[in-house]
């Protein structure tokens, strides 16, 4: 009979080494964008470079192709995205969750059934919509597209949150004069921390990593690019720069890991307390 304290080490270990195989690729990919092209083709899985390391490669992706100001345009790009999520979805999941209306229910499926469209068949009428308002070629126009998804998950998620808080809470600040938007801003979004976090991790992962819209978007406008576009630049007519493709993902993944890194404790309170809920 195996003992409790051995169960969870042998538990552990197989985490551990199951965490290691995880991570292998990035960290394959770190130490790949220390070697030269012509080492990235032939070391195959191996690790370390065998001659000196190739700092270069850095600095090459960051002046050279123009990752600087991509990095830029990412954090504006993604910054707004999730303010501008967090705001439609909480108040939209705000209003499911609290308040009774005709066709509540119907609005629900519509909702979730939004969830089942692949975002590819929505990018041309998506295009022609921020061309009719005026803001193509410009960094508001590619954050007002990639902020203008439904947002399912959030909804549901800040929607069920909502329903589940005590009635008496709002009966007590409306008793003390407050409308909907300062109930909404003072009372209960406060009390949704959680989902906010949860939310804003989420969103800015999948924001950062973001391919499609910026892609359509900066045709036009190379200057525009995001990070996850700007990975193009290492594609040449006959060549392709595979170390400085490597470089150029190790600093467009770095602020994602670390942001998560920091986060992750108010990530797992924000999804415990919404499938509590």
């Amino acid at each position: 009979m195996i003992s409790t304290k051995s169960a969870r080490l042998v538990i552990h270990v197989f985490l551990v080494l199951f965490g290691l195989v995880w991570i292998y690729p990035f960290i394959w990919m770190v130490f790949s964008s220390l070697k030269t092209n012509q080492e990235f083709l032939t070391s195959g899985t191996k690790l370390m470079p065998e001659g000196e390391f190739q700092w270069e490669n850095y600095t090459d992706a960051w002046f050279t192709a123009n990752f600087s100001g991509y990095f830029l345009n990412t954090v504006i790009f993604t910054v707004a995205t999730v303010m501008i999520v967090i705001i439609l979805s909480s108040l939209t999941g705000y209003a499911l969750g609290r308040i009774d209306f005709p066709g509540k229910k119907t609005i629900m499926v519509c909702v979730v059934a939004i969830m089942f469209i692949p975002k590819g068949y929505t990018i041309i009428p998506l295009f022609k919509l921020v061309n009719y308002m005026g803001l193509d070629d410009s960094i508001l126009g590619i954050i007002v597209a990639e902020a203008s998804g439904a947002h399912v998950l959030f909804i549901l998620m800040f929607a069920s949150f909502f329903a589940n808080l005590p009635k008496s809470i709002e009966e007590a600040a409306e008793i003390d004069g407050a409308g909907f938007l300062t109930i909404f801003t003072k009372v209960m979004l406060p009390l949704s921390m959680p989902i906010v976090a949860t939310t804003a991790i989420m969103q800015f992962i999948w924001t950062w990593s973001s391919f499609l819209v910026p892609l359509v978007l900066t045709i036009s406008k190379p200057e525009l690019r995001t990070l996850a576009v700007g990975m193009q630049n290492f594609v040449q007519t006959y060549a392709v720069d595979f170390s400085g493709m490597a470089a150029g993902a190790t600093i467009s993944l770095i602020p994602v890991m670390t942001i998560f890194i920091i986060m992750q404790r108010y990530f797992i309170e924000g999804v415990a307390g919404a499938v509590k809920s």
